[in-house]
């Protein structure tokens, strides 16, 4: 995923960690304070998403609609290449997630 420079609106920026970067996926660790964004953001790649705390992320869409997503630790999801949004979270607490891009086109 890549995102904005910082996040928008004034909230605190989502802290990206890379793990592994090659020729065949990126996996990056993701660190949101409560209120923390990643900024609007187009994804480059099929990724899978491993939520590692429970709670609650805001998709915010391109036009402006937000929807309210409830994720649990350890339980896994996936999207294809293509999807635009923010992405905030509005836990009183951090919220951590894994983020698998796979690299490689579908064979």
């Amino acid at each position: 995923m890549k995102s904005s420079p910082g996040a928008e609106g004034g909230r605190p920026a989502a802290t990206p960690t890379v793990q592994i970067d090659n020729a065949r996926m990126r996996v990056t660790e993701w660190r949101f304070p409560p209120g923390g964004a990643t900024g609007f953001h187009r994804h480059e790649y099929d990724y899978c998403v491993v939520p590692m705390t429970t709670g609650t992320l805001r998709i915010e869409a391109k036009d402006g609609k937000a929807t309210d997503a409830a994720l649990v630790a350890g339980r896994s999801y996936a999207r294809e290449i293509g999807v635009e949004h923010d992405v905030v979270n509005p836990n009183p607490f951090e919220f951590v997630f894994v983020e698998i891009e796979l690299k490689e086109p579908r064979r």
